[in-house]
């Protein structure tokens, strides 16, 4: 089937406040083209791209009013223009007038501003405040810190992240455990509540201890050789 290429300007969007220009390609079409309230689906290799989000998917499905909503299914890639975001999931739901996106089905996020790594099966992302929402095996990696959850509210402006339920933060050889723990990206500074347990390792305490047992090895290679002469 010949590839279908269409392109859309919609000229004054009575339901948003700015017009916008959205361009797409699939295989296949159904449905409307024009700015009226319907749906529009999109089958095989679906592209669309906004001012601010460009989305490949297996189908991509348009509806509501002045093509508000805007659902993608499987294999789900894409790119948030305005936030700097990459992610991967099974499935996106997006508005286009509140700004808000849901993802869910093993999702990834990818912050490149701030080289951040978050997984989970649902992320829901505002981008007019630029908070990530996370649930459900929680796994959010950046420099030497791993982070764990059942719940986790990242706010990428102030590069702050708040994990809750079992919370767990991996720094290099240091554990820290509780019900909650907030955690400053830039600074590392870290904030443990409720059943608060962990471990740290004194890595300047093992330094001295090896440098001990060095000086104690060369005192007895010494009395060794003293011995023998």
């Amino acid at each position: 089937m010949k590839k279908v290429f269409l392109f859309l300007v919609l000229i004054s969007l009575s339901s948003l406040s700015f017009a916008e220009k959205i361009e797409f390609s699939a295989d296949s079409m159904s449905g409307k083209t024009g700015g009226e309230s319907g749906t529009t689906s999109l089958a095989g290799n679906a592209f669309i791209k906004t001012d601010s989000m460009e989305i490949k998917a297996d189908t991509i499905e348009l509806s509501g009013e002045e093509y508000r909503y805007i659902t993608a299914l499987g294999n789900v890639q894409g790119i948030n223009q305005e936030s700097h975001m990459d992610f991967n999931c099974n499935t996106l739901k997006f508005d286009r007038v509140t700004k808000i996106a849901r993802l869910e089905g093993n999702v990834s996020l990818v912050d490149k501003d701030n080289d951040v790594n978050a997984k989970a099966q649902i992320i829901e992302y505002n981008q007019e405040l630029d908070v990530a929402t996370l649930q459900i095996q929680i796994n959010l990696t950046q420099e030497d810190n791993i982070c764990s959850g059942a719940f986790a509210v990242y706010h990428k402006a102030q590069q702050l992240l708040e994990l809750s339920g079992n919370a767990q933060v991996k720094k290099g050889d240091d554990t820290f455990r509780a019900q909650y723990i907030t955690l400053n990206m830039e600074t590392q500074d870290i904030t443990l509540g409720g059943n608060v347990r962990g471990s740290v390792k004194d890595t300047k305490d093992n330094q001295e201890k090896e440098l001990e047992n060095k000086e104690e090895v060369k005192e007895s290679e010494e009395k060794s050789e003293n011995s023998n002469e």
